[in-house]
Order: C-alpha cells, then structure tokens, then sequence
C-alpha cells in the first residue's frame, strides 16, 4: 500500500486521541505555545484521514511521554565536533523543546568560558536560543562553535524522524489491504467465503496505548495545587521556584535556569509549561522556595475563606503568589529574612479587595482585609 493511499485512510476515534496525546506531551515539552496548541487539538479533532493528523504532528519530536508506542532503535555515537549527518536527527523544522533551548544555551556559556564569543556575542546569541522555535534555529547558532567532548547533544529520533504511532496505524492499514487483496487473489466466491467478522472484530486492539489527558482543576484547589506540584517536579526535577504566582487555570513563574545560578528563566502554565521570555540575569545569591514546604491542606483551607476572612463582599480569590523575603522586607510581618511566604489575594467586580500573608504551613501573619 503506498503512502498517498494509507494517507487517505479513514481515522478512528483512537487515532485522533492518540494524535492530541502527542499534541498534550508537545505541549508541555515546550514545543508548542498555547495558541498553536489550542489550534492543532481542535484540527486533530476534526480530522477525517490518517493523512490529515500525521500533518498536525510531523514538525514535533516524538515526546517522550508517547515514546513507548514502538522501542527505539540504538543509535549510533558520533564525532561532537562536527555537524550532524544527513537522517542523523531530527530535520531542522522539527519543533524546539525546552530542553533544547538549554542545551544550546550551556552550549553558548562553554563558547564564552573558553574564548570563543565575546560577551556581547553571548548575550546576543542566549537571547535568540531562548526564544528559538525549531531545532534549526538553535543549530545555526552554534554551528560553527567547537564543543566539549561530554557536550549534551540537541533531541534526536527515538526511532526515526517519523511518530511511531503514525507508523502503527499505517501498519495495521496495510494489513488489512494485504490481507483482502489476498483474498481476492485466490478465487474465494461470494457464496464460499466464510462469514466476514465486524469492522471492530477485525481491528487490532491498540486500546492499551492510553491517550494523556491533561486535566485541568482549579489550581486554587487542594486537588489543583497537587496536580500542579507533581507536574513541576516531573518537569523541573524539583520544587525550587524564585517567585510562583497561581491563578485558578494558569500560572507564572521564574526559577534559576538547571547549573546556571545566575541566570533566570520565566514559564507560564495552562496543564503544561512553556517559556516566556528570554533568559534574564540572577542576582548572586538569591534565594530559592521550596514548594515542598507548603502545606496543601493548611493552605487549600485558607483559600477557600478567604474571601469571608478578608471581608470581601461577595468576593472570590483572585490569584495566590509565593516568593521569597529575600529583602526582609516582610520580616515586620513575622516573616523571617531569606525564608519563603505565600500571599492570598481577594476581590470582587467592584474591584473591592483584600489580601493576606501566610506561612508556608498555612498560618496567617498579616491580613489587610477590606474596610468599606
């Protein structure tokens, strides 16, 4: 069967849910934007041809999160110093995941270390890594460094340049071709053929490959708040934050960029996590919050009385911040220097409003409530 017609083949429910799970882990790669996210999920939706969604994925590395659909096959090393040959990875249109974008930024940093680029050559070229959208635009900045022997190399196909679920389904397509033209081929008549199985009887059960489901509860939720951490921590490793604000379906944030304490990097959160803006400077020796000192319960608690505890008048929390009392400036407020706070904030449609700080155990030490 050959690739325009398997194109051409119809597309089962399953085949759209496995294409938005692709969407889903791109996304919160860092891949996509939530825009260009938004759009390809309602595409993958109204898609009638296998041809039609492998068009709505075939510029996004295979994430890793729908990598296990079909075992990678070994790849072979290569020389560091010289630029990738031709099938060696993914093509340069493929999209740029966050990751990629921080290879090639220590990439940049090795450059400046050992002489290769000035300091105006480095911020320069830092800032168009940050805000680069595919894996040729991040090459081509770096194409003509000499790299470190242990450089971390830019994402490459687990398989082949190809979604490994795209592949199964043409596969399981072909099959079914191969085997009704065989049948023909042998003469089988009308009224000898052995009763035909349903369409669904027919169909090999891929129902073991789970589409990822990006749930979205209201973050200013105990449940929220969970969700929230377990994917920080699967993305980032941990739950360091330089300064966290929530908001019931999305969230901002900074945190040190991975082995780069002095630089500073932004993200914005709706189910996934995707940078915003470039790579900024870090003041030496700020200090970090760890999220893992936040009591969900206590906090959760807090938030649902809020607004009765500040006074708002038919009011409802607005957004919820931490950060770090790194001036000392809230120590007047029982917050010792250096030590992580959560500040609470409610209102109305009246633009009445209230706000209070809390430990991250939950214990209010200052509220300015409203005062009509």
């Amino acid at each position: 069967m050959s690739t325009a017609a398997s194109g051409r083949t119809r597309a089962r429910d399953l085949d759209r849910a496995n294409t938005c799970s692709v969407l889903d882990a791109a996304y919160a790669e860092g891949q996509l934007g939530a825009d260009e996210y938004h759009d390809r999920t309602a595409q993958a939706t109204a898609a009638t041809t296998l041809g039609e969604l492998a068009r709505v994925v075939g510029d996004l590395q295979a994430p890793a999160a729908v990598r296990d659909l079909v075992a990678a096959r070994p790849t072979p090393p290569r020389n560091l110093l010289r630029r990738p040959r031709s099938g060696d990875g993914y093509p340069g249109h493929t999209r740029a995941g966050d990751r990629d974008r921080a290879t090639t930024i220590e990439l940049l940093d090795s450059g400046r270390r050992d002489g290769q680029l000035t300091e105006e050559e480095h911020e320069t070229l830092t800032e168009l890594a940050a805000a680069a959208t595919t894996l040729g635009d991040l090459a081509g900045l770096v194409d003509d460094l000499q790299r470190p022997t242990d450089a971390t190399l830019l994402a490459r196909p687990p398989h082949s340049s190809r979604l490994q679920w795209y592949l199964i389904a043409v596969s399981v397509a072909i099959a079914c071709a191969a085997a009704a033209g065989f049948a023909l081929t042998i003469g089988v008549s009308e009224t000898e053929a052995a009763p035909v199985a349903p369409v669904a009887a027919r169909t090999p059960d891929l129902g073991a490959v789970q589409p990822v489901v990006v749930a979205t509860p209201d973050i200013l939720t105990a449940e929220g708040l969970t969700l929230f951490l377990q994917r920080y921590r699967e993305k980032f490793g941990d739950l360091q934050v330089d300064e966290l604000t929530l908001f019931d379906d999305y969230a901002r944030l900074s945190r040190a960029v991975p082995g780069q304490p002095n630089r500073v990097i932004s993200y914005d959160y709706r189910g996934g996590f995707q940078q915003s803006g470039a790579v900024t400077g870090r003041k030496a020796g700020t200090s970090a919050a760890d999220l893992a000192e936040l009591n969900l319960a206590a906090l959760s608690d807090a938030l649902a009385k809020a607004p009765g505890t500040l006074r708002v008048p038919n009011g409802a929390v607005t957004h919820m911040a931490v950060e770090v009392n790194d001036s000392g400036t809230y120590s007047y407020y029982g917050i010792a220097k250096d030590r992580p706070f959560v500040s609470i904030y409610a209102g109305n449609k009246f633009n009445e409003s209230g706000h209070m700080i809390l430990t991250p155990a939950g214990e209010v030490t200052r509220a300015w409530p409203f005062e009509g």
